[in-house]
């Protein structure tokens, strides 16, 4: 499937007039969360959504990964949780038309232990965006590798939770603290919050061990996982060096292939979720 055709599609169920908020979680680093966030983001955008990127990692890498220099990040996702500036004052155009990004900085680094004592300090991000993300459809917030306080915001701020896991051996080891997490802020901060599926990463079809997984963590989640897999593809490695989304890099390669099949796969089942 091509952009073009991805874009021509008709879009899935009613017009969404309240914007769809995802984390892009998972504690382990290396699976692919930063790629999915940035290049599913800019498949839906291709869909015709308006579509937001907050970047909530220190390390800024959907930032950098969607063309955002460093010397460009005045306002990033750290003011927004402080108070210091609103959600419009932070956003910033992407290339990929109806893609925006909110930056991130190292200063998120400190926010444990500056945000301690401060009441409530769980719903810091929603009350910054909740209110304020009408103008989209899609708002996908990319979070650490780890579950710390801004990890905690983003599930409370969610809708629901896209999980990209990679076709390795331990692929579900420390799946299961994701899970009774998202299960813990469900019950205590956000009862709306729900899986809203796993996406297999970095599936190599020459590997037999990658099938092995991908049928493991299938059966551990059954309809969850979605069925398209990313495949491993150099030009998805190189797309983020250039400042691009591997859809813009090349949108032929077979990554972009997948992160188009991935989008239309999640429009499907919004779509029948809504009738």
């Amino acid at each position: 499937m091509s952009l073009a055709r991805l874009e021509a599609q008709p879009r899935a169920g009613p017009v969404i007039h309240r914007a769809r908020i995802v984390a892009v979680a998972n504690q382990k680093g290396g699976v692919g969360k930063t790629t999915t966030a940035i290049n599913l983001a800019t498949a839906l955008a291709a869909a015709g959504h308006r579509v937001l990127v907050i970047d909530l990692d220190p390390q800024g890498n959907a930032s950098t990964g969607l063309g955002v220099a460093r010397k460009a990040r005045a306002v990033t996702s750290y003011q927004l949780m402080t108070g210091e500036a609103e959600l419009g004052q932070a956003i910033v155009a992407t290339e990929v038309p109806r893609l925006s990004v909110v930056p991130a900085s190292q200063d998120l680094a400190g926010v444990e232990l500056e945000f301690v004592a401060r009441d409530q300090r769980e719903f810091l991000l929603g009350r910054a965006i909740r209110s304020r993300v009408h103008d989209y459809e899609d708002v996908l917030v990319d979070c650490p590798p780890s579950l710390n306080l801004l990890t905690i915001n983003a599930l409370a701020a969610a809708d629901s939770v896209l999980v990209p896991l990679q076709c390795e051996f331990y692929a579900l080891e420390g799946l299961s603290q994701l899970m009774r997490t998202i299960e813990r802020v469900r019950r205590a901060l956000n009862p709306r919050l729900e899986l809203g599926g796993v996406v297999l990463t970095m599936h190599d079809r020459r590997n037999n061990l990658c099938d092995l997984v991908a049928d493991d963590v299938r059966s551990h989640f059954g309809a969850k996982v979605f069925d398209t897999m990313i495949p491993r593809n150099v030009r998805v490695s190189e797309a983020p060096s250039h400042g691009k989304p591997v859809l813009i890099y090349d949108h032929r390669c077979a990554g972009s292939q997948a992160y188009i099949q991935l989008a239309a796969e999640m429009l499907h089942r919004a779509g029948t979720a809504a009738r």
